[in-house]
């Protein structure tokens, strides 16, 4: 799937002088449980995360969001995926996110 990858990556517009498409679709690639249908919409689905802190969605929400989205109760899968957007899609947003996940916790 990797190499997939890499094809289509080639032809990805970053939307900032920072985003690195690439490096967000090799990571969330490589992680089992994502199951993205292409390239391309694992690429939206990221954006989507980018937009949603753009908006100001709480880091609890976007936690929640990804867990029903994928079907899974592990909040680190779902903080994985959150993290690796905001940090290669849309890296302007990262100090509104880190805002929002400050004090967040793990269910016991």
């Amino acid at each position: 799937m990797a190499a997939a990858l890499w094809g289509v990556a080639g032809v990805v517009a970053p939307t900032s002088a920072h985003a690195d498409a690439v490096a967000y679709l090799v990571n969330v690639a490589v992680r089992p449980g994502y199951n993205f249908a292409s390239p391309d919409a694992a690429i939206s689905y990221g954006r989507g995360i980018c937009d949603k802190v753009a908006a100001g969605v709480p880091y609890v929400n976007l936690v929640n969001d990804v867990k029903i989205d994928f079907a899974t109760a592990d909040d680190y899968q779902a903080s994985y995926l959150i993290t690796q957007a905001v940090g290669e899609l849309c890296q302007a947003q990262i100090w509104q996110l880190r805002r929002s996940a400050a004090g967040y916790r793990l269910p016991a």
